[in-house]
């Protein structure tokens, strides 16, 4: 996904994501892995913030879902 280098992030951790998306913690996990058969390349990756805890940039997630809508209604993307 574009990021764009100006803008300030907020970091949601796996708690917001589960709620932001609807998904849940092995389906995320499993989205990002690419051993995985249910490997999403278009999910967001997450960010390391520390030894062991990471996070996503929030409105990553949001052009995920925003481009899931369009193509569950078959809306060409912008």
């Amino acid at each position: 996904m574009k990021t764009n280098s100006n803008a300030s992030y907020t970091i949601l951790r796996i708690k917001k994501v589960k709620i932001k998306t609807g998904l849940s913690n092995s389906t995320i996990y499993n989205k990002i892995n690419p051993n995985s058969k249910y490997y999403d390349e278009t999910f967001p990756q997450q960010v390391n913030l520390g030894a062991a805890s990471v996070g996503w940039i929030e409105f990553e997630i949001d052009q995920w879902l925003e481009k899931r809508v369009h193509l569950s209604r078959n809306i060409q993307a912008i």
